[in-house]
């Protein structure tokens, strides 16, 4: 015979209900708390950095600039990267504040 008797003699077995879904739902659960919460908290901490901007202060642009805020608009910040020498970025783009006198001492 092609099927053993051990298998054409098995029952089935049935609905396995809620505990087919439970590694499912443990998997969504370790990619919340691994994944989508870290970033909501840094996205959240971002944005009240770059609230918090005044002129005068030091930072880095998301491409690695460094310089002085010397005007500050809504969307848009302007940074002396050198003297007399000013680049327009978007608040988005600054992603961290330096302590004071930090580009001096560079």
């Amino acid at each position: 015979m092609i099927i053993s008797p051990a298998f054409a003699q098995a029952a089935g077995a049935g609905d396995p209900g809620w505990t087919g879904l439970l590694p499912i739902v443990l998997m969504f659960v370790l990619l919340y708390f691994m994944l989508i919460r870290p970033q909501m908290k840094r996205a959240k901490e971002h944005k009240s950095m770059t609230e918090s901007l005044q002129k005068g202060d030091e930072v880095v642009t998301s491409g690695g600039v460094l310089g002085r805020i010397t005007k500050i608009s809504d969307a848009y910040i302007s940074i002396e990267i050198a003297p007399q020498v000013e680049i327009n970025v978007q608040r988005s783009a600054i992603q961290t504040l330096l302590p004071k006198g930090t580009i001096k001492s560079i």
